[in-house]
């Protein structure tokens, strides 16, 4: 009998986790957002630096140091690439995005802001792009403003008029909300604070997954994300920084490779990128950038997007005909404004309950605050359940879950 394939089967099979089972159930992974699945080959890089070449990265002239050293370094190349960054030396890396923003908002509070001043971050952040910036302010005696959002998840920029001053020394706001899914026009708030001379940070944990970042063309100043939600190893994130800024801010931590001298009188520290990547890093995950990005640029495929985007309306479509749901992150215009993540609360219902039951369903989706209290208290919830999607993702496996979840409801209600 003639099977007929489906646009992105040749990239399932690339993911040897999509092939199980969870209680006798094909797995369907709907929890993307917290972390993508890893393909084949970057399991390969991983235990190939592990096994073969496991020396300390820079240091040594020994052959395993040279290869562990070359994996990282083409690593580094590739993200560059990846990003449209103008020199390497700007692509720092570091344990993901929750890392890179503290390494900013602790280097750049360092250097440039003292008692009085101002920072802005948005009502959609993740708690990893409020908390370092918190501690900075009460550190420096600096005050944090909050750019809202409005009741379909939209950030409400015509307001950055009024919040940005000439107190104002950073911005940093997220490209797409791991909440509410919609993707934020950055490059038109980046284009208003640089109006007025203020940086911007973008936390891209979220955009470098589903949008072609070109950091050159956003004109950021610093653009962060992790490599465990772009199908590389945990542990693994990544640090663009315009090298203006990068060369006047002190370096974050101490200790080997950040420095050029040291004696007890006075330590000089080393070149980009090398001055923000102190101690032994984590050399065999970061090598997992390269084949990850490899199978970003397979993904590039007009059929396979087609087909994605078609999963999304179909369950765009579901959730804001369900009048028992109310969806968080709403269009305005037409859905290519919103990636594959629903966020969602049904009335009635806990969203724990609902997990729990979808678990058992074979469906994993995430349940709870998802690192965002202030945005779960600005739509007065306690938490919402989550269905985040990848391009493996299937029609069928959507329609199972829509199938899934109207029964889990009707036993909860």
């Amino acid at each position: 009998m003639f099977v007929q394939m489906r646009p992105n089967d040749h990239i399932r099979e690339l993911f040897p986790t999509l092939s199980r089972k969870v209680y006798g159930k094909d797995l369907v992974y709907f929890d993307n957002a917290a972390t993508s699945q890893r393909p084949q080959t970057v399991i390969d890089e991983w235990n190939r630096i592990s096994s073969e070449s496991n020396a300390n990265i820079h240091r040594a002239v020994h052959r395993l140091a040279d290869e562990a050293t070359q994996a990282y370094e083409q690593a580094r190349d590739a993200v560059k690439d990846f990003l449209n960054a103008e020199a390497r030396e700007e692509i720092i890396f570091t344990s993901g995005t929750t890392a890179a923003v503290n390494l900013v908002a602790f280097c750049f509070g360092e250097a440039f802001v003292k008692e009085g001043d101002e920072v802005v971050v948005t009502e959609a952040e993740h708690h990893s792009n409020i908390v370092p910036w918190q501690m900075m302010c009460r550190r420096k005696g600096a005050i944090l403003k909050v750019l809202p959002i409005d009741d379909s998840g939209h950030l409400r920029v015509e307001m950055l008029d009024d919040i940005l001053t000439e107190r104002t020394k950073i911005m940093a706001v997220t490209h797409i909300s791991n909440v509410l899914g919609i993707i934020n026009p950055v490059k038109d708030i980046i284009e208003k604070c640089h109006s007025k001379g203020i940086p911007v940070l973008v936390d891209g944990a979220q955009g470098a997954v589903h949008c072609k970042v070109d950091v050159r063309d956003l004109g950021c100043d610093f653009y962060v994300f992790s490599g465990h939600k772009l199908y590389a190893a945990t542990g693994t994130g990544v640090l663009y920084g315009k090298r203006e800024w990068l060369d006047r801010m002190p370096p974050y931590m101490g200790g080997g490779e950040m420095v050029g001298t040291v004696s007890f009188e006075e330590t000089t520290y080393a070149p980009l990128p090398m001055k923000y990547e102190a101690g032994t890093q984590n050399f065999a995950s970061a090598a997992t950038l390269k084949p990850a990005l490899e199978l970003v640029n397979l993904l590039s495929d007009n059929k396979l997007e087609d087909y994605n985007n078609k999963i999304r309306d179909y369950l765009l479509e579901y959730f804001l005909s369900d009048e028992r749901i109310r969806l968080f992150g709403v269009p305005r215009g037409t859905s290519e404004e919103k990636i594959p993540l629903f966020s969602f609360v049904v009335e009635g219902v806990h969203h724990e309950d609902l997990a729990l039951i979808l678990d058992k369903m074979g469906i994993a989706v995430r349940s709870g605050q998802m690192c965002a209290e202030p945005l779960m208290d600005r739509f007065g919830v306690t938490g919402m359940l989550r269905a985040s999607l990848a391009p493996y993702n299937t029609m069928e496996e959507a329609e199972y879950f829509v199938k899934c979840l109207n029964r889990a409801i009707d036993m909860l209600i």
